[in-house]
């Protein structure tokens, strides 16, 4: 796995990119991003819900979020770049929601919420530019309650070694430019989660083939301890 850029360094790209992500991210994923999202929110989300959208980048999974959980639902957008949170906050209040949504900047690694506050987390695309993946997964498994839902979507290894070989040929030359990389790489967080509990209820691979994504999602047991979670 490709070494992760510092803080500092993550949160001054996001910064940056903020006015372009939606297009950027979108047009290099042929549009496979928001099928993610999609996904993720219709399989988590319902009316009322709790919703931490942890790496909210630029709203657009809040924005669906939002939707779906309606006026007695709230959305929390938790995000490490002010830039990013600045274009969902006008988003968001755009299309109408503004009113139940709710914005805090900070890093997911260490999440300023107390365990089991949310009924939902969700965390797209976010995981993979995270200098330790695996503690903010553990991170938004911990503030979900028992019985509640936890979806992510982030980048995956290409199941073909032959593509596989072929995107880290091309890595090698977009990790140079980290504002179009966005200091995304494959990671893998599924088996801590398991390893704590967590009961895959959904689990696909989509993407195009250089850079699929791993969609998944998983429920914590209504028994469960929450208690706080490192990798």
């Amino acid at each position: 796995m490709r070494q992760a850029l510092d803080r500092e360094r993550l949160r001054g790209v996001y910064d940056r990119v903020a006015r372009r992500y939606n297009f950027q991210h979108s047009f290099l994923t042929a549009r496979s991003d928001q099928r993610g999202r999609e996904l993720l929110v219709r399989k988590t989300v319902s009316v009322g819900s709790r919703v931490l959208d942890a790496g909210a980048g630029t709203g657009s999974t809040a924005l669906l979020a939002a939707k779906r959980t309606g006026p007695s639902g709230v959305v929390v957008l938790y995000d490490m770049s002010d830039g990013m949170l600045a274009v969902a906050k006008s988003r968001l209040e755009d299309a109408g929601v503004g009113d139940r949504i709710e914005i805090q900047t900070g890093d997911i690694s260490s999440l300023p919420f107390e365990d089991g506050s949310f009924d939902v987390a969700l965390s797209t695309y976010s995981m993979c530019p995270l200098f330790a993946p695996k503690q903010g997964a553990l991170e938004l498994y911990r503030v979900v309650r028992p019985g509640g839902l936890m979806g992510v979507a982030h980048s995956a290894e290409p199941r073909s070694r032959w593509v596989r070989w072929l995107g880290d040929r091309v890595e090698d030359v977009v990790w140079r430019f980290p504002w179009i990389s966005l200091g995304c790489r494959s990671v893998s967080v599924l088996p801590a989660l398991k390893e704590v509990g967590a009961r895959v209820v959904f689990q696909k691979q989509i993407g195009v083939p250089l850079w699929p994504f791993a969609v998944f999602v998983v429920e914590k047991p209504p028994r469960a301890t929450s208690r706080r979670l490192h990798s």
